[in-house]
């Protein structure tokens, strides 16, 4: 029977998140499987996954065919360099603790570049919160200037006014009886 390792989609319209399962080529998409390894999640920034890494592993070397995402998401994890590694060892380049080692430095570089770039994402949200958050309060206060600007016209205004009927109030003389 082929295998395939390949997405199940799941969520609703405009949020897709995927499990990854081995399942019959011949069966649906979201059909029936014979074993979930993981999901992806591609909402968050990065992408999530959550992974069986030891099960992927074993069904990438009984045979299994990954589809092209479930390949490019494989190979991030690292299961695909893995799996070369250890082919490396049946074929005799180099032993089992050589492969391990090699793997172990790939994976430390891969994280390293993965956190530096989660510190720079969240470092560049931080910089447009601060950007915006002046920006509001320049917004602000420009808005209380001419706020300020227009109270003191209405002041003037009125006393303006009060000063005119007070004037008009003197000029005419109260007639007494």
């Amino acid at each position: 029977m082929p295998v395939k390792i390949r997405l199940q989609r799941h969520g609703h319209k405009g949020y897709a998140f995927y499990h990854i399962v081995i399942a019959d080529s011949r069966t649906p998409r979201d059909g029936r499987f014979i074993e979930r390894i993981g999901s992806y999640n591609p909402n968050t920034d990065p992408s999530s996954v959550d992974l069986k890494f030891d099960r992927a592993l074993y069904w990438l070397q009984v045979g299994a065919q990954p589809t092209d995402t479930v390949r490019n998401i494989l190979s991030r994890e690292g299961v695909l360099m893995k799996k070369h590694l250890l082919e490396g060892v049946k074929k005799g380049a180099f032993d089992e603790a050589e492969a391990e080692h090699r793997f172990e430095a790939w994976k430390s570089s891969k994280e390293a570049k993965l956190n530096k770039t989660k510190e720079q994402l969240t470092a560049e949200r931080e910089a447009a919160e601060k950007a915006r958050l002046s920006a509001e309060i320049e917004a602000n206060k420009a808005r209380a200037a001419e706020l300020a600007k227009k109270k003191a016209a209405e002041e003037a205004k009125t006393k303006e006014k009060d000063n005119s009927s007070e004037n008009s109030e003197e000029q005419e003389p109260k007639e007494v009886e």
